[in-house]
């Protein structure tokens, strides 16, 4: 029973988790459970691999910021909006439709809004001048960039782990 896997549980009341996303669930569940067509489906509008792949691409970018790079693109105003990325908008939306009721799929949340206000603070300072505050934001993002990566391999092993094969082909 690994630690990500204990917190992809549904709560049995069907109510949103706790606000305190460092919590884990206050049971024994082992693993994500969708219904098969629940997996299908999800896995069909929303491909992980390429979320996970667009959401490390920010980390470079950042620490381009951190050594002195401007890029127009990069505004603290725009950075700051979870859902101003594509992975942002997926569980803002679709996403939050589908596994709002997981107890993980609000420590993803956080952890992905987290990180978006680490960036935008990071480039607040690096913009500022105050190099020692922008590389303690760098460092922030970088974790917060790994804790959600693998909370998404984690909803994907899941989700794999549910569809079963059809036969004939």
């Amino acid at each position: 029973m690994g630690f990500f896997s204990r917190l992809f549980q549904p709560r049995p009341d069907g109510l949103q988790t706790h606000s305190d996303w460092s919590r884990l669930p206050d049971t024994d569940a082992s693993e994500l459970v969708l219904f098969d067509d629940e997996a299908s489906k999800l896995m069909a509008q929303f491909d992980i691999d390429a979320a996970i792949v667009t959401h490390e691409r920010w980390l470079p970018w950042l620490g381009e910021v951190l050594q002195g790079a401007r890029d127009e693109r990069l505004r603290p105003e725009v950075v700051a909006d979870d859902g101003c990325s594509e992975l942002g908008q997926w569980l803002h939306g679709s996403g939050r439709t589908a596994l709002g009721h997981y107890p993980a799929f609000d420590m993803l949340l956080r952890r992905h809004r987290y990180f978006h206000q680490q960036a935008a603070a990071l480039i607040t300072h690096a913009e500022a001048g105050d190099i020692l505050m922008a590389q303690q934001a760098h460092k922030a993002c970088q974790h917060a960039s790994r804790q959600v990566v693998l909370l998404l391999k984690e909803l994907q092993k899941g989700l794999l782990r549910t569809r079963r094969p059809v036969l004939g082909r």
